[in-house]
């Protein structure tokens, strides 16, 4: 069981005006396959506010994974990869790039995303778009990739001669 942190960037959702379904899909999504939602909060487009909740859930051993959904396209406010590469120890390229594969095959748009995903200590943070139906598809790439990479983070992994393997 994973420990999934959920933090959806929205100017609408975060003043109200709009309900937070994108963060309901990742929810859904999660406890479908047996993991827990441990921490969920929906913030401005902030970059300080984005980067300061990815640093306290990292930081404070609350998530073994957080999801962003929002903030990943092309307007000014669009902030959620700049915050999350603030707080990023190392990059994780190969996520992204499969994300965005997986999307090609459902729509051109997918190319337009600037998601990435990072470590922070033992966290693994992924940005997925703002569109309920790219969040879906997005987490059908990543749900078969949970527990092996909390595994990996929450290492080192003892093996043969015992040496930490990824």
């Amino acid at each position: 069981m994973v420990r999934i942190g959920i933090l959806t960037a929205s100017d609408k959702a975060a003043s109200g005006t709009r309900p937070d379904t994108s963060g309901d899909v990742i929810a859904r999504a999660a406890a479908d396959a047996g993991h827990t939602v441990a921490m969920r909060a929906v913030v401005a487009d902030e970059r300080s506010l984005i980067a300061d909740t990815l640093r306290h859930w990292c930081d404070d051993a609350l998530c073994d994974v957080i999801m962003t959904t929002g903030g990943t396209g092309l307007t000014p406010r669009d902030v959620t990869p700049e915050a999350t590469a603030d707080v990023a120890e190392r990059n994780m390229p190969g996520i992204p790039i499969a994300l965005v594969a997986s999307g090609l095959s459902k729509t051109p748009f997918a190319a337009l995303t600037r998601g990435i995903a990072v470590t922070r200590g033992k966290t693994l943070i992924v940005n997925l778009p703002g569109s309920p139906k790219a969040v879906a598809e997005g987490m059908e790439v990543l749900l078969p990739l949970l527990d092996h990479v909390a595994g990996l983070l929450a290492g080192p992994l003892e093996h043969d001669g015992g040496e930490a393997r990824g």
